[in-house]
Order: structure tokens, then sequence, then C-alpha cells
């Protein structure tokens, strides 16, 4: 798996964007920003949207920090459309989904499970150089928390030494 330190993979995928399915998005289009890139499992399941909606809640905060949010799994564009218009939650999301259909670049991030065919649930803070700073796994039952992400955004973008539990506002630390 790709990890802490190394450079993310390149990549140009398919998105959806709002209903749009013939979007394109690629990791230079994020050049200078930093960038939130995770994965769920699949469409049409039960702990994803639950995600899905808590991230496109939150968009505006990335955003506030210069950080775009890119969703997606190994779907199709038109597999995102479909589960978008029949579920009231995923209605409106401020982000786009991506369809790694190909399983390109969920394998070059090495984030594949082999025994469900699926992504993992992975998100990667990736830095305005394209660098990966953050990644955070969980099993596929257990969704993740955007907030956490948000915490380590800001202990990042402080380029300083952060405690544990360390929030916005709260001293760093000093050597």
């Amino acid at each position: 798996m790709i990890t802490v330190g190394q450079k993310c993979p390149d990549f140009e995928v398919a998105a959806l964007k709002g209903e749009d399915v013939t979007s394109k998005v690629k990791l230079s289009d994020y050049e200078g920003k930093w960038l939130c890139l995770y994965f769920y499992p699949l469409d049409f399941t039960f702990v994803c949207p639950t995600e899905i909606k808590a991230f496109s809640d939150a968009a505006p905060d990335f955003e506030d920090r210069n950080c775009a949010i890119l969703g997606g799994s190994c779907d199709s564009v038109y597999s995102h459309l479909g589960w978008v218009k029949a579920k009231d939650e995923l209605k409106g999301l401020k982000h786009p989904l991506i369809a790694d259909y190909t399983k390109s670049l969920s394998r070059s991030l090495g984030i594949i499970n082999d025994q469900m065919g699926v992504s993992q649930r992975a998100t990667f803070l990736i830095d305005p150089q394209g660098i990966v700073r953050f990644v955070y796994v969980t099993d596929l039952s257990v969704g993740r928390n955007p907030a956490e992400v948000l915490r380590v955004l800001d202990a990042l973008q402080t380029d300083e030494l952060c405690p544990c539990n360390w929030k916005p506002g709260q001293p760093t630390i000093k050597v």
C-alpha cells in the first residue's frame, strides 16, 4: 500500500460530477492544493452512503483549508449516478465520485481487497506537491470519521509537532 511520504501515483479516471457522467479527473487537476482522496467498497451498500454524505457535508470545511475532496469506488459512473438518484441523502453531493472501474488506481494505491474484489475503505491526504501525508484504512464494516481527517489536515498544515488529540487553537510542541 502507498504510505506516508510517498508520491501519490498519477491518475486520470472517470468521475461523476453532479449528474454529469462524462467528466474525468486527474491528479494534476489538484496541483497546488491539498487533496482528500477516499475510497469506499461498493455502491448500493449501507455504511458507504453515511460516509459519502458526511464528507459532502464537510466539503466547505475542507475547502476552507485549500483541500479538495474526491470520493469513489470501483463502480462505474453509471452505477454512481443510479445510486445518487435513488438515495435521497446522496443528492446534491459537493464533491465528485470517481469511478475506478478498471481498478487501476486502487491497485496502484495498493488498496484492493482481493477477497471481495473491491477497494478498501481507505482515505489519503495528499499535499500540494502530491506527497501522501496521511493514510486511514478501516475494516469494510466500519465507517470513518471526516472530522478526524479534518483534524489531521489541520495538524499537518501547522507544519509543527502536534500532540495526541491536538485540535486547532491548542498549542503545538516546541522543541
